[in-house]
């Protein structure tokens, strides 16, 4: 038992923001499940080109599927690689969604970011990427955008798990939780289950105190500001999760939990330190709490291991997060603003990585498109 462990205790499951085809092969997943009591994984596009455009752990796959499959688009051969590790993580975790009855143990795979601003679209290969998969413990990862928010409802209407991707304000996050309890109602509606059906709203992190401390740093809000350098994401993130406490005591939230609901956990995303002059572990230490998740690149999960604090904290002070927040406002840092910048610049961003992916998986063999 160690630092990771004793998160359990307090409500926190811990899920490493990490994947490739040496962790699964080597034991290295089933290691930190076993060691460190990691309860999931996630995947996005940059990780799968670290791991697939990088290196030769994939090569002899791709060169047997292309045998068979000689005429496969790069978007084909990308799938059969990513879903092959998304099989294996899933297995993997299989006995912790069991031991836990679908309440945790899962792995996230994620629609294509070119889909970002399509609903339909995203609702199709949602649907599609869940019956490729065909593992009960995956959840299909959708952004949080305005075309996202219908999407998600659409989706956990049919039973499929989601996991909200790209959530950095709290009106947006609101936005996907109510798509959230839309869908369950939807299911009611229908007289279908609701009781194995899990969900979690990714809420990013780090970045943005990147983006207000260096708006900070540019003389925005003058030397008042400077005391809330390092301080307006977790306030943020603070702020979100009160106004997830209060949801979840609503009526309409009550009449779901006792038709079998799970709550959609927050998850803490993005939350590997940035900045040198910040503990290493402030995005762990800061946000623990009852029914989130924190999914953490290695690095973080290596030094918290070593030096974090296991202790209940996203609760504590929450007048003074609200206080930062205020004052943020005041002085013109325009979080709203950022928040939009971040999401803008995040799915370009996941659009950048998976062009770099499909384009090092091409490199490796010439495909037909």
């Amino acid at each position: 038992m160690g630092r990771l462990n004793d998160l359990e205790a307090l409500g926190q499951a811990v899920w490493l923001d990490f994947i490739d085809r040496k962790l699964l092969a080597e034991g290295g997943l089933k290691k930190l499940v076993d060691e460190d009591g990691i309860t999931g994984v996630t995947s996005n596009p940059s990780i799968f080109e670290k791991a697939m455009g990088h290196g030769d752990a994939y090569d002899a796959e791709l060169a047997e599927f292309d045998k068979t499959n000689p005429d496969a688009s790069t978007m084909a051969r990308y799938e059969h690689l990513a879903i092959q590790d998304i099989q294996a993580a899933a297995d993997i975790l299989r006995p912790i969604y069991d031991r836990l009855d679908a309440k945790d143990g899962y792995v996230s795979l994620e629609v294509s970011p070119y889909l970002a601003n399509d609903t339909d679209a995203t609702i199709a290969e949602a649907a599609r990427l869940w019956a490729a998969v065909d593992r009960p413990n995956l959840m299909i990862k959708i952004p949080g955008t305005a075309a996202g928010v219908p999407a998600i409802a659409a989706t956990i209407a049919t039973g499929i798990n989601v996991n909200v991707k790209l959530l950095f304000s709290i009106k947006a996050y609101q936005a996907v939780a109510y798509a959230y309890v839309e869908g369950l109602e939807m299911r009611v509606a229908k007289g279908e289950p609701l009781d194995r059906i899990a969900s979690v709203a990714s809420f990013f992190v780090s970045r943005i105190d990147g983006k207000i401390d260096d708006a900070i740093d540019a003389g925005t809000g003058g030397d008042d500001a400077k005391a809330l350098k390092g301080k307006v994401a977790i306030a943020n993130a603070k702020a979100a999760y009160a106004w997830y406490a209060q949801g979840v005591a609503t009526d309409r939230w009550k009449a779901l939990a006792d038709k079998g609901a799970m709550v959609q956990r927050l998850l803490w995303a993005s939350t590997g330190t940035k900045n040198p002059d910040y503990s290493d572990v402030l995005y762990l230490d800061s946000l623990i709490g009852p029914d989130t998740v924190n999914t953490v690149p290695p690095k973080t999960m290596d030094a918290f291991r070593d030096h974090g604090t296991a202790a209940e904290t996203l609760t504590q002070d929450v007048d003074g997060a609200k206080h930062v927040l205020a004052e943020a406002e005041r002085l013109g840092l325009d979080l709203a603003g950022v928040t939009d910048t971040l999401v803008s610049e995040g799915v370009a961003s996941f659009s950048k990585a998976f062009d770099d992916l499909l384009g090092a998986i091409a490199a490796k063999h010439p495909a037909t498109a």
